[in-house]
Parts: C-alpha cells; sequence; structure tokens
C-alpha cells in the first residue's frame, strides 16, 4: 500500500464525531509536496487514519461558503424528504 504524506497546518473546526472517536473536521492540510488546501474529511483520534473526503482550494470554498449562505438549508431538506415520501405513496 502506497504511503500518503500529509501535513495538517490548522484545524479550523469538527462538524461532528461519530462513536468510534472519528471526527469529521475542517483542516488545512498540505497533500504531498502541494502547498495546504482546505480538506473535509473524518479522522481518527491520533490523525494516522482517514476516511474518504474532499479538497478544495482558496476559490472553491469561498464559492461553497457564498453558496451555502444564500441556501435556505432546511427547507431544501424538508421539500426532499417530502417529495421522497411522496413517492413511495
Amino acid at each position: 500500500m502506497a504511503v500518503i504524506n500529509f501535513e495538517i497546518f490548522n484545524v479550523l473546526g469538527t462538524l461532528s464525531e461519530d462513536k468510534d472517536g472519528w471526527k469529521k473536521q475542517l483542516t488545512c492540510t498540505s497533500w504531498g509536496k502541494y502547498n495546504p488546501k482546505f480538506d473535509l474529511r473524518s479522522w481518527d483520534s491520533e490523525y494516522t487514519g482517514m476516511k474518504k473526503g474532499i479538497t478544495l482550494n482558496l476559490e472553491e470554498i469561498i464559492a461553497l461558503r457564498d453558496l451555502l449562505n444564500e441556501i435556505n438549508l432546511e427547507e431544501v431538506l424538508e421539500a426532499a424528504i417530502a417529495e421522497k415520501q411522496a413517492s413511495k405513496e
């Protein structure tokens, strides 16, 4: 198995933690020889194990922030749940 080289420069926040101690976090992380980017994924408590995630550059995370600020997330989720339930009937 290939060794993945990374360096976490800053843990910006934790979104959730599961019962096994894995934390879904937004970090500023450098992968390999590349400059740091924003990274959203789950990490074990020692930061030696990781799950699949997403890495965003500055422009992408700003666009995501702006998009999230424009959307009524509760309304979108409620509409999707209602649509799913209606399709079961």
